[in-house]
């Protein structure tokens, strides 16, 4: 069973009867017998009660190996106790990082999940993805979210990652005005961007599937690539050497973890789409099913979930930017479901995320419009005779403006758009930078409150 130890623990029905809530960190005389192991390590410990009215809790052990056991933060509810024999719980044990989680369990978890402190903290994060939702749809041009968060989201899922660029390198590079080659980290940024993309156009003739993920994960990667079939992943503190968790093995036993994985996805268990969202994140990180990219895999696949679940019109959740900016929080929760099987802290800091980041970009769009009117009255008021709403919306589009842009967009011919924008950088409106031979306009306003995002 990989590095999973099982034991029963037996407790007097005396000391139930007279202790229903019993902290085992206070409780001496609960004895632990080991099945097929002949020694267990210290790890963590999930208590399932054999009897079906009664409740277990979650917590650490920190000896087994003297047969007693002292554990942490774990209480048992022994109910309905009887005179003669004992309580019977199963216990499983993570006892060894540097063995395969082959049986990782399916979802949904045996455990309840929609606890009454992730229920009260999945209204407010459902009311305010739902207010983004509605606010993305009633925008008349939401060209500027769509092309603009999605370079946040792939700045962002990269940092966690260890790729690092700033915000202000990637909107040049994505719109040609760099002035340098592209550096590895831009280009990874850069294709994840590609990579959601992809993503958002596959989910308009096909369901979240794994082909989905291989698919992400090689726009990522820039190179096709396939459900891993070497041993030796490593997940864990590179300068130490220490593996704080070691995924399953086997090419057949990834796949049937990615079947289960897809078939949760899809099916009717009666979960919030919220609450299936970080499961199911949880479940891929878990299957870790790619020699590399998992993490920004697993974070585009959460977007595209809430696209196909009906919550998001378009990819402008900018989720990762929640996760950078609490980066260990982010690991320690995931490796919590892992160890002791705490589904509400990593659900909780999930939902945080959706809230904090909804209500991020629902001020982003308030500061953008605010800033689009007065853009507006200003070239209104300085160039009657420009088509005023056209050239506001176009500079609205993204931060970096070329020439070709107003062209292409049929407003005006090659000359006529050179001297338009070069008015408005004269005045103060754009500014005009040089990059190699060609020049590019920069809505300096826009892009400052871009390049500042949540995680700053």
């Amino acid at each position: 069973m990989g590095g999973v130890v099982r034991l029963v623990l037996t407790v007097s029905p005396m000391h139930a009867r007279r202790h229903p809530w019993m902290h085992l960190d206070t409780c001496r005389r609960v004895s632990a017998r080991q099945q097929g192991c002949r020694r267990a390590r210290w790890g963590a410990v999930v208590l399932r009660s054999t009897r079906e009215d009664d409740h277990a809790g979650v917590g650490l052990v920190t000896n087994m190996s003297t047969r007693r056991t002292y554990c942490s933060n774990m209480y048992i509810l022994c109910s309905n106790s009887y005179m003669f024999g004992g309580h019977a719980y199963d216990a499983y044990m993570w006892t060894n990082t540097d063995r395969p989680y082959q049986d990782l369990p399916a979802l949904p978890p045996s455990i309840e999940v929609e606890t009454r402190e992730v229920l009260k903290a999945l209204t407010p994060a459902a009311r305010a993805l739902a207010a983004l939702d509605a606010a993305c749809r009633r925008l008349p041009d939401p060209s500027m979210l769509i092309n603009t968060i999605p370079l946040l989201e792939a700045q962002a899922s990269s940092e966690i990652e260890n790729i690092v660029t700033t915000n202000d390198e990637l909107f040049r590079a994505a719109h040609g005005a760099l002035g340098e080659p592209l550096t590895p980290p831009i280009k990874e940024a850069l294709r994840y961007r590609s990579a959601l993309m992809a993503g958002f156009e596959a989910l308009k003739t096909r369901p979240l599937t794994t082909q989905t993920a291989v698919d992400i994960c090689s726009h990522i990667q820039g190179r096709p690539v396939v459900v891993r079939n070497q041993p030796g992943t490593f997940i864990g503190n590179p300068d130490t050497g220490k593996r704080v968790y070691t995924p399953p093995e086997g090419q057949d036993v990834l796949l049937d973890h990615l079947s289960a994985w897809e078939r949760f996805l899809h099916a009717d268990h009666g979960l919030d789409p919220l609450i299936v969202m970080a499961l199911q994140h949880y479940q891929f990180e878990a299957i870790h099913p790619f020699s590399d990219g998992n993490g920004r895999t697993g974070r585009i696949i959460n977007l595209l979930f809430l696209t196909q679940s009906g919550l998001l019109d378009s990819p402008v959740l900018y989720l990762s930017g929640h996760i950078v900016r609490h980066k260990d929080e982010y690991y320690t929760a995931l490796r919590g479901v892992s160890e002791r099987e705490d589904w509400q802290t990593w659900i909780l800091f999930m939902l945080r995320g959706v809230e904090v980041t909804s209500r991020w970009t629902l001020n982003l769009i308030e500061s953008v419009a605010t800033l689009r009117a007065s853009t507006e009255d200003r070239i209104r008021a300085e160039f009657p005779k420009l088509p005023v709403a056209d050239i506001t919306r176009l500079l609205f589009t993204q931060p970096y403006i070329r020439i070709d842009d107003v062209v292409a967009a049929g407003l005006a011919q090659r000359q006529t758009a050179s001297r338009w924008l070069g008015e408005l950088s004269d005045h103060g409106i754009l500014q005009k930078r040089k990059v190699g031979r060609s020049v590019v306009f920069v809505n300096v306003e826009l892009l400052g409150l871009l390049v500042h995002p949540l995680h700053r």
